[in-house]
């Protein structure tokens, strides 16, 4: 696996279950995986004689994200696998090529445009300004490089999106969505054409950052769940995706709208370590290594995952009250240096009362950020029932 960072860490230990013999190629020494991964090679994703050296050695080559130049796979791909392959790569390393390749699908998407100065951005919020009486706020994106909120800067005037515009980066600009909540779907397919689809998760965000996962997404419509779980395998398919392909979306009306596509594990995806059949980092191996896929059932009625933000401190310190607390809540640290806003981990409890699970994921996360109590906030969209025994749609499919 390409990349050193918690998503290597964690399909590590998804490893030693398998018997597979897992190398990282890690950043420095200091990196997440490298803690914990004896196969571990220091080296730069952005150069080619560190890239090449180390996937000569190996099977398949993987990633825990994007970044990988493709002039740098197109080589690699002479010398061994690479799953997912350059040309699936290209769509989530560059978001106009994504759009175009979805609307081509006939996949849903925000009206976008590529912009280059400020003239072409009032031209798209005035175009885009029917049935609210203006275009904005509007959202700028950089086609390529972003992640966790960096990159992407909602506007509310043409003196913001100027300043956006002064950066000098390549940028889309794309109609600021009113939607109901966010949703997300995480599917895993294999190069013999095996799919599966795990249930369709509600995701909070706040600064850009995932907070919290809710698994599966409360009153979520039996149609409308299944057609993101549909989505999520058509796109793979169509993409030529190999391993899993999270699938992040706007619920809006009654409608979905496909906002991001990651080809790799994915913080939406991080409940199913204990509220799974298969994690999705077992899946992303056996996808990859084109074994059988492992059911993605889940194990409880819910699931709620909140992220730990770096805070107040080293988290470590505060672990033995937070598992004295709540001993059924299971903790992940990532033994990444703590930074203001950074994910250093999750926290994850399952069971039937929902509000009753987000208020201890909630808990337990706040005091390890911060030694303190964070109110948990309101859930958008449908409220939840507060004890739900509910049938989950897993779609599980054979043969996709």
């Amino acid at each position: 696996m390409i990349g050193g960072g918690q998503l290597a860490r964690m399909t590590a230990q998804a490893a030693v279950g398998l018997g597979i013999e897992f190398r990282v190629l890690a950043g420095t020494a200091a990196d997440s995986a490298a803690q914990v991964c004896a196969g571990t090679t220091i080296g730069d994703h952005r150069s080619a004689s560190d890239v090449l050296a180390f996937g000569a050695v190996c099977d398949v080559v993987t990633f825990d994200h994007e970044h990988v130049p493709g002039v740098h796979l197109a080589v690699l791909e002479r010398l061994t696998s690479v799953r997912p392959g350059r040309e699936a790569l290209r769509f989530t390393q560059d978001k106009r090529a994504m759009r175009e390749r979805l609307g081509a699908l006939g996949v849903r998407c925000p009206a976008y445009q590529p912009v280059t100065g400020l003239a072409e951005v009032l031209d798209f919020t005035r175009r885009h300004a029917a049935g609210r009486g203006t275009g904005w706020p509007v959202v700028l994106k950089a086609t390529t490089g972003g992640y966790d909120g960096k990159g992407v800067w909602v506007c509310p005037s043409a003196d913001a999106a100027a300043e956006v515009l002064s950066h000098g980066v390549a940028l889309l600009a794309e109609e600021h969505v009113a939607f109901d909540r966010e949703l997300a779907v995480l599917v895993a397919r294999s190069p013999a054409g095996q799919g599966v689809a795990y249930p369709v998760v509600q995701t909070v965000q706040r600064d850009g950052i995932c907070r919290e996962v809710i698994a599966p997404a409360p009153n979520l419509d039996d149609d409308l769940a299944t057609r993101a779980q549909e989505t999520g395998l058509r796109i793979a398919a169509e993409l030529g995706v190999t391993g899993l392909l999270a699938v992040e979306m706007f619920e809006a009306g009654g409608e979905l709208l496909v906002n991001e596509l990651a080809m790799r594990p994915h913080n939406s995806g991080h409940w199913t370590i204990d509220g799974a059949v298969t994690s999705q980092f077992e899946q992303h191996l056996r996808a990859v290594l084109d074994l059988p896929l492992g059911s993605p059932a889940p194990t409880a009625p819910f699931t709620v995952m909140v992220n730990v933000l770096g805070g107040d401190g080293d988290p470590y310190p505060r672990l033995v009250h937070v598992m004295a607390a709540d001993p059924g809540a299971r903790v992940h640290l990532y033994g990444k240096q703590v930074r203001p806003g950074r994910k250093i981990g999750h926290v994850t409890v399952t069971g039937r009362d929902l509000p009753g699970l987000r208020e201890r994921a909630w808990r337990a996360a706040s005091w390890l950020s911060r030694g303190t109590e964070e109110p948990v906030p309101e859930l958008p969209g449908p409220a939840a029932p507060a004890v739900a025994a509910v049938r989950v749609r897993t779609g599980f499919r054979r043969g996709r």
